[in-house]
């Protein structure tokens, strides 16, 4: 009858042993879960903060280039060119490039002033080699045929590529 009761404990030990074992899977299990949860939303915030960075790099450039390409003054505008060839690359820059110095002198003949304004750009497409952005700006141009100046509104589409950390605008057309 003294074993009894010691065999007794025994039983009610391995028992309590094995729902501790058990237990301790559970809890290892429902931590590994855990982990890998945080992890994939720490991903999918990450990824999610890299593409909005991505999009305000894009527009930004665009905004910028456009703004460069609707403000040209006669008085300086070597420089003003130059704004636009340093944010541009390919087909586009070699065109500007090339008719730079016919339109330096008919700025100038016609003592041509365009102070540009970006009102609104969106992104119509994107990857992370190049994007499509349509910009909407106007500008006040003043020159001998109209002294007083003139109101224009522009709608362009810009195409942009990534080189060398920077987007750059490799066309411009002017749509609508």
């Amino acid at each position: 009858m003294t074993g009894a009761p010691f065999a007794s404990a025994i039983r009610r030990l391995r028992e309590a042993a094995r729902r501790g074992r058990a237990l301790s899977a559970t809890l290892a299990g429902v931590t590994l879960l855990v982990t890998a949860l945080s992890g994939w939303l720490a991903l999918q915030v990450y990824e999610q903060r890299t593409e909005e960075q991505r999009r305000q790099d894009i527009l930004a450039a665009a905004r910028q280039s456009a703004l460069n390409f609707t403000s040209l003054d006669y008085r300086h505008y070597d420089r003003d060119s130059a704004n636009v060839l340093k944010g541009a690359t390919g087909d586009f820059k070699d065109q500007f490039a090339a008719q730079t110095a016919e339109l330096t002198k008919l700025v100038a003949a016609n003592k041509s002033v365009s102070q540009g304004q970006v009102l609104e750009a969106g992104i119509t497409r994107a990857d992370d080699r190049s994007a499509r952005v349509l910009v909407v700006a106007d500008s006040k141009v003043t020159n001998t045929a109209a002294p007083q100046g003139q109101a224009r509104t522009y709608r362009l589409q810009l195409d942009l590529v990534h080189e060398g950390g920077r987007w750059l605008t490799s066309d411009v057309e002017f749509v609508g």
